[in-house]
């Protein structure tokens, strides 16, 4: 058990990372857990793909300007992001982890199986080939989903980015969003010890507040409160119990 207030040390640290549609919230929620791990006394560490290290960044710029899809199709994105994704983990994220931060990523590889992959129909085989080079076994601890419909994600993503042009992805139409979307929950269905899908159709705090007692259930292994109840007595005599919650 990880114990509040102490820092993991020469331990190694722990990977989640955060998948979702467009306006699901993952800048937000990220940005919320950080602080409840470091009031914890956690180190951590916020990132994103693509982009992340120097050399990602770089990337970053020619992917979302849409050079990939332009130059060779879903391919050549696919290419791209392992490029990128090499660079982001040999250079960030790895050592990070192991000093024992714990690294929290805007995307990681299921991005890339479900953008490339499910919707731009690059073979399974090249995927697996391109994850063996740049990551090998490595895969996060925890993956959060964040799940929300189409039509919601989508308006919080045009209010987010204002008069500015969509990017190579937000400018999909509608129907690739909800592909997008099913394919996210094939993944939490598919994978559950590693995936938590939650809902962010709600109010930002408390999709916080679902994220955070999943990692404090999967990672921390903080025990949570149980709803009270009413035990029953052979006198009939009234008792009381309390439930302690850990604050976080």
């Amino acid at each position: 058990m990880v114990e509040q207030n102490v820092r993991t040390g020469s331990l190694r640290g722990r990977f989640i990372t955060f998948e979702g549609g467009e306006g699901a919230g993952k800048s937000t929620q990220i940005k919320l857990l950080a602080e409840r791990l470091q009031k914890a006394g956690l180190e951590t560490l916020v990132t994103r793909e693509p982009g992340g290290s120097p050399g990602a960044e770089i990337i970053r710029h020619l992917l979302l300007s849409g050079i990939g899809h332009l130059i060779g199709g879903s391919e050549a994105e696919a290419l791209l992001f392992a490029a990128a994704r090499d660079d982001h983990v040999r250079t960030l994220i790895e050592p990070a982890l192991a000093r024992g931060v714990w690294v929290l990523c805007d995307r990681f590889y299921d991005s890339t199986r479900v953008y490339q992959g499910k919707l731009g129909a690059v073979s399974p085989a090249l995927l697996n080939a391109l994850q063996d080079v740049t990551i090998g076994a490595m895969k996060p601890d925890l993956t959060v989903i964040l799940d929300v419909p189409v039509e919601i994600g989508l308006k919080r993503a045009a209010v987010r980015r204002g008069s500015a042009a969509p990017d190579r992805f937000e400018g999909e139409n509608a129907d690739f969003h909800r592909k997008l979307r099913d394919a996210y929950r094939q993944i939490a269905v598919a994978e559950p010890e590693r995936c938590a899908l939650v809902d962010a159709n709600a109010e930002p705090k408390q999709v916080a507040d679902r994220i955070w007692l999943t990692v404090q259930e999967r990672l921390l292994g903080w025990p949570q409160a149980k709803p009270m109840t009413k035990p029953s007595t052979k006198s009939g005599a009234k008792t009381k119990s309390k439930a302690k919650v850990r604050p976080a």
